[in-house]
């Protein structure tokens, strides 16, 4: 079988960005091709290339492409928000599901309030018209560096992120 990577193709975007030959049995060449120089950067920059080289040849090769994504994510979590990172994200999303699980109980229980007073099924237009004004509601942000920074500051404590 052939290497797909001859010697005339360019170097992985690790070895471009770092400044050496890109060997054949490269360990970033399959995950950080060519035209990726930006991806690896982040990577780079947040855990460096000899922990990345260190974390990749350790794991089998069917769990790499998984840690490869899971980096790429983090770093760049990282860069776009340096203290908090994807945790900060993580977080978000938790105060989110929260949220939701409240509305969707206040949603139950409305529903429950209508089918007692004879509400039928097929009378939905006033849940229809709130679920419209949905975007316009107060409490629907958008996961901004700020919004991230807001939220944890004023939770009750940083036990909150690990439950």
């Amino acid at each position: 079988m052939a290497d797909s990577r001859s010697s005339v193709q360019s170097p992985c975007a690790a070895c471009k960005l770092l400044r050496r030959r890109c060997v054949i049995d490269c360990i970033f060449a399959p995950y950080f091709p060519a035209d990726q120089t930006l991806m690896f950067s982040s990577v780079h920059k947040i855990f460096g290339a000899s922990n990345v080289s260190k974390m990749l040849q350790e794991l089998p090769e069917n769990k790499r492409w998984d840690a490869v994504r899971s980096l790429v994510y983090e770093a760049n979590a990282r860069i776009e928000d340096p203290v908090y990172g994807c945790v900060g994200v993580i977080f978000l999303l938790q105060q989110e599901v929260v949220r939701l699980q409240t509305q969707l109980m206040q949603a139950q229980a409305e529903i429950m309030r209508l089918q007692v007073q004879g509400w039928k099924p097929g009378m939905i237009t006033s849940g229809i018209r709130k679920l419209d004004n949905f975007h316009e509601e107060p409490g629907n942000t958008c996961f901004t560096k700020e919004v991230i920074h807001q939220s944890i500051d004023t939770a009750s404590g940083v036990d909150m992120l690990f439950r």
